[in-house]
């Protein structure tokens, strides 16, 4: 039995011709996020094995498996990286050479894997170094959402820096969206990087991070205005924090140009707009703090 009304069918036809912005009709197929969210999971048993399976995985068989692993991500991401070239071609590229060049830049982008190994270790360890309530670097891979964050940051960041659009946004807002950490694909991010909580952090796009950095929950590293979207694009709009750097929940740091030295400590609820000279200390000092208590005085009578 029909439920639908022919003219509620008419209606939404209607609709899509009279509000053309959200159709994608007719066109060239954007990749599938759901294929991208499969191939990132996958990405994730490549970079830990053994720690996502249902059952242990013997080293015996990590070859066989890590080769028809590698081989299935490569085909499937192969074909949404043309879907992406498709939508977004290269200067100077004719169409027939679309799939040549995708097919080249998923091979590169899987040979940047144990290369991204070698930094997801640090950051591990800068885990387990910088939480007293983490116990094991198991812990840390199985059951803190910030390892998942960086790790597929890290991937999505390989494919920005060659240009594929869309692809990396997919895959750190599936990210965004499990851990609460909000990491532009184009941020540079060095290594023993660790984001204490997660919750609510979110560092922009042309955000530089250097080596041994530790955020907290809620810090902000965003653009100083976005008032003229237009000449914003493409230009360096986020700060820079150098090494050795600790930011304290809800801190706000905003501007291309700012910088956070090297072995800066900035306090919690900070709203910083300028650049800091190495080893400083940011608080806010016009905070003031009163103790007061709960409960009102009690009166005592005294009768001569």
């Amino acid at each position: 039995m029909n439920l639908i009304s022919n003219q509620l069918v008419e209606q939404m036809m209607t609709s899509y011709s009279e509000v053309g912005g959200i159709n994608r009709l007719d066109g060239k197929n954007l990749p599938s996020k759901s294929a991208i969210v499969s191939i990132t999971v996958d990405l994730l048993f490549l970079l830990f094995p053994g720690f996502f399976e249902e059952k242990s995985v013997h080293s015996s068989e990590l070859k066989n498996k890590t080769n028809a692993l590698l081989e299935s991500v490569s085909t499937r991401l192969e074909r949404e990286i043309y879907k992406s070239l498709e939508y977004a071609p290269p200067s100077n590229t004719e169409h027939k050479e679309l799939r040549t060049l995708a097919h080249k830049m998923a091979l590169d982008f899987l040979a940047t894997l144990p290369g991204i190994r070698k930094l997801l270790q640090t950051d591990g360890e800068a885990a387990l170094d910088g939480d007293p309530a983490a116990l094991s670097k198991e812990e840390i891979i199985v059951a803190y959402p910030f390892i998942e964050a960086i790790s597929v940051q890290r991937l999505a960041h390989e494919l920005y820096v060659r240009q594929v659009a869309l692809i990396p946004r997919i895959m750190t807002e599936w990210a965004h969206s499990r851990t609460g950490l909000d990491i532009h694909p184009g941020a540079k991010i060095g290594s023993h990087f660790f984001v204490d909580h997660c919750t609510g952090t979110v560092i922009g796009e042309t955000t530089e991070i250097g080596n041994h950095v530790k955020l907290y929950h809620g810090v902000t590293l965003g653009a100083r205005s976005t008032s003229d979207v237009a000449k914003l694009r493409g230009h360096k709009r986020h700060p820079t924090i150098e090494d050795d750097v600790t930011i304290y929940p809800g801190a706000t740091i905003l501007g291309g140009e700012t910088v956070v030295g090297a072995g800066s400590t900035i306090g919690g609820n900070v709203f910083l707009m300028q650049s800091v000279p190495s080893n400083s200390l940011v608080i806010n000092a016009e905070v003031e703090i009163r103790v007061t208590s709960k409960k009102p005085p009690v009166e005592i009578n005294y009768e001569i």
